[in-house]
């Protein structure tokens, strides 16, 4: 079992029997018992963050988290529908049109990490010598190498497309696949199929054991990748729980909730898969530290 799973049991064994003893912020949103419906991005699942923080906000406000984990645009549409209670997604062009159109009422930064662009460790493209991504991106299209898109409308998949933009690329061609799916299925489409892909850094060394992919590109304004919270317009749809959204919005901008962030993986992966942003409270760097070496 992964380090991950097991600390997890125990943080779900520890909410469930010393919930008393977990100290959590004194001003937290009251709330009834009952549940909240969270659409969000497959990475915050993927890395397993969701099932650390689920018995904490269980033992905060007595509302269980139900994660419904898609692309960010499938989430941001859920919304639009009233088919959830809150986001939390990374797909900041599409969330800002969200927005504008009233169908949020709030968005806060909650978190960052990174892009990457992994592949085989021969490096067939040659994208570890180019200048940025949108280069390393050109590089595979002009190699003909395999890449897996998600393909799924995805934070991803739109940071992707950015990018094939800006290196005047239309993908195209056999060497070109879309998976259809979450992160962690098409990191290990790619890896069977020895190909290159995109995946946000929490995901990739979440699935460090299932996959033999490394990075081969990483830093840079382009790559970063943020993710907010948003609180959905009632309007949208008589079930959502504008309560229950509101709760697990101001659980997760609370200091304890960022310091759990903070520590995520740190013990696993000797770093973290997430750095804590409540409230744009950091910037970003524009070239992310290096992974360090295994």
């Amino acid at each position: 079992m992964r380090g991950i799973t097991r600390r997890v049991a125990l943080v779900v064994m520890l909410a469930s029997v010393m919930v008393p003893t977990i100290a959590r912020a004194q001003d937290a949103t009251p709330v009834a018992a009952g549940e909240v419906i969270l659409a969000t991005t497959t990475s915050t699942a993927d890395s397993g963050l969701l099932d650390a923080l689920a018995p904490l906000f269980l033992a905060e406000t007595g509302l269980t988290l139900k994660p419904i984990a898609v692309g960010s645009g499938a989430a941001l549409e859920m919304g639009e529908k009233g088919e959830a209670d809150v986001l939390l997604v990374h797909s900041p062009a599409a969330e800002e049109e969200f927005m504008a159109n009233g169908f949020g009422t709030d968005r806060k930064t909650v978190m960052y990490n990174d892009f990457v662009i992994v592949g085989p460790e021969d490096d067939p493209a040659k994208i570890a010598d180019a200048p940025d991504a949108a280069a390393a991106m050109a590089a595979i299209a002009a190699a003909g190498s395999p890449f897996v898109s998600r393909g799924d409308d995805s934070g991803t998949h739109n940071l992707e497309k950015k990018l094939w933009k800006a290196a005047s690329i239309t993908p195209d061609g056999a060497w070109y696949v879309e998976s259809g799916s979450g992160m962690a299925d098409t990191l290990r489409i790619a890896n069977e199929q020895q190909a290159y892909t995109i995946s946000d850094r929490g995901t990739w060394l979440a699935q460090g054991d299932a996959i033999d992919l490394p990075i081969l590109f990483e830093g840079g304004k382009a790559l970063q990748n943020i993710y907010h919270v948003i609180l959905l317009n009632p309007e949208n749809g008589e079930r959502i729980n504008s309560e229950a959204g509101a709760a697990f919005m101001a659980f997760l901008l609370e200091p304890e909730t960022q310091q759990v962030i903070a520590e995520f993986g740190v013990e696993e992966f000797g770093q973290p898969l997430f750095t804590p942003c409540a409230e744009d409270s950091c910037f970003a760097p524009a070239t992310p530290e290096a992974t360090p070496a295994a």
